[in-house]
């Protein structure tokens, strides 16, 4: 009796899952993480490609031409990292959630991941600018051209490298995370609620925006009267909130099911 029990237990007892020998879960993670980097590597590295050559190259080359150099033509493409990143962090769930969930990794690690490459991807864009404007510099500086900005910054000048690294690090990370949101948020509730949470998703990239006050907001809201808080309060409240945004994904995330495989 007390054998068929046992056998018992042992049949109906649940199976721990474990991953095959000689695999942990970071080495898993770096695995998940390399993927999303080989994955939207073209997006990403088409896009600077697009900016440096075809944004800055061609535009000092029409500026040449018609002998109007007058101003920073980089400061014009300010506006497009933080759309482009937003646009970045949509691509994630919808591209890579299904894949990898499908193929065993879990939503923690997958949020875990995302979290990663969005943070080195604004990194890396960030340095794309701030090298960007000190070859601009140095052309101007040989030329001796007036390098004026169209847009206003946190910076007055692109000697202050620490600061234009600031604003488009902080600016693209939070739109990065704003386009995780928004994401996950369309995949798991479809269009219609999807639209309807849009004002929350957003709100990591409204934070940067009203904390920064730089680039195309910066004049209505001084118009207004509001005025920039001190950057040691500005730039922990931008993190706290994407890295709440981040989190905020993962939570969303968590209960989403895969969808079954049509045909």
């Amino acid at each position: 009796m007390s054998t068929a029990l046992d056998n018992r237990s042992t049949t109906t007892a649940p199976a721990t899952a474990v991953l095959p020998r000689g695999v942990t879960s970071l080495h898993r993670l770096r695995q998940v993480l390399l993927s999303m980097v080989i994955g939207m590597r073209q997006m990403l590295v088409g896009y600077w490609i697009v900016m440096v050559v075809a944004f800055l190259a061609v535009s000092l080359i029409i500026q040449l031409a018609t002998g109007t150099v007058d101003h920073s033509v980089w400061d014009y493409g300010t506006q497009s990292p933080k759309y482009f990143s937003m646009a970045l962090g949509i691509t994630l769930t919808p591209a890579y959630f299904p894949l990898l969930v499908a193929q065993g990794v879990t939503r923690r690690m997958f949020s875990v991941a995302a979290g990663i490459y969005l943070t080195l991807a604004a990194v890396a864009t960030a340095v794309l600018w701030v090298a960007a404007y000190q070859i601009e510099h140095l052309l101007y500086s040989w030329q001796d051209w007036p390098e004026t900005f169209t847009n206003p910054h946190l910076f007055t000048t692109t000697s202050q490298v620490g600061l234009v690294f600031a604003e488009f690090f902080l600016l693209i990370l939070s739109h990065e995370v704003a386009g995780w949101l928004l994401g996950i948020t369309f995949v798991r509730f479809g269009f219609w609620r999807g639209v309807l949470l849009l004002p929350l998703a957003v709100i990591p990239a409204a934070a940067a925006e009203f904390f920064l006050i730089a680039q195309w907001l910066a004049d209505p809201l001084s118009s207004i009267g509001y005025q920039r808080p001190p950057l040691a309060v500005a730039v922990p409240s931008i993190l706290a909130v994407a890295a709440l945004g981040l989190y905020a994904g993962y939570l969303v995330v968590r209960p989403l099911a895969l969808k079954p495989a049509k045909g």
